[in-house]
């Protein structure tokens, strides 16, 4: 039996990386005295499974991680319970069972839907920003992997560019960004478009089978809003 919780990531917390926040997981669940299967060897380590790792400085509102247990455990009250133990900025806004053998998160995810603050631009600019990232026939850009310079196209992986604007006044870019083969990431797709983006919020996470597509986990819609609200 596993455990699926969907967690947020907003405010100051935004900043941990994505190993410091395994490491809040570890502990919490811990002190939640949650019966956590582990591995084997000289040197047992928790089955915990994360979704795809979330760029440092990024905010989120669908992060999850996978929980393998070593016996079942009650779901009434679990996720204000994990909340209290987690870091202010981090709370879980849905808990459910999924089978052993389902696919990794880092499997399944096929895209990410993206919010981005664009602080700078006018949104005329940002329009016409938007025109030439989608009209372009390739959009190659240099990035450094393992220690080597690569150029890869990157046009596949934007898959739907909008804007939108806010109460206040200040716009937004909305972005779908495929995962696969290689994901993008909001500093890469600001160096697409020319323009100076701030800060970028994960809202979705999608699996796509069949035609069809679905998050991981939906949120409890109580729990998102008191998430929001703590971190504002």
């Amino acid at each position: 039996m596993n455990l699926r919780f969907r967690f947020v990531k907003l405010g100051r917390v935004r900043w941990t990386s994505h190993r410091d926040v395994a490491r809040m997981w570890e502990r919490a669940l811990r002190r939640a005295r949650i019966p956590i299967a582990y591995t084997e060897g000289f040197s047992p380590r928790p089955k915990l499974s994360f979704g795809l790792a979330l760029p440092t400085g990024c905010e989120s509102l669908a992060e999850y991680v996978d929980v393998a247990l070593a016996s079942p455990v009650e779901l009434a009250g679990l996720q204000a319970r994990m909340t209290f133990l987690l870091p202010a900025g981090v709370d879980v806004t849905a808990v459910s069972t999924v089978p052993a053998d389902s696919d990794s998160l880092q499997q399944d995810v096929t895209s990410c839907s993206w919010e981005i603050e664009v602080p700078t631009s006018s949104p005329d600019e940002l329009r016409k920003a938007v025109e030439r990232v989608l009209g372009a026939d390739s959009l190659p850009l240099e990035r450094e992997r393992k220690g080597r310079r690569e150029v890869d196209d990157l046009r596949p992986a934007v898959l739907a560019l909008s804007t939108a604007g806010t109460a206040d006044g200040r716009s937004l870019l909305i972005a779908e960004l495929a995962t696969r083969p290689r994901g993008v990431r909001p500093v890469e797709l600001a160096r697409l478009m020319g323009l100076e983006l701030g800060l970028a919020k994960r809202t979705i996470q999608w699996i796509e089978r069949d035609g069809s597509r679905s998050e991981p986990l939906a949120a409890d819609p109580a729990f998102a809003a008191e998430a929001k609200d703590r971190a504002s």
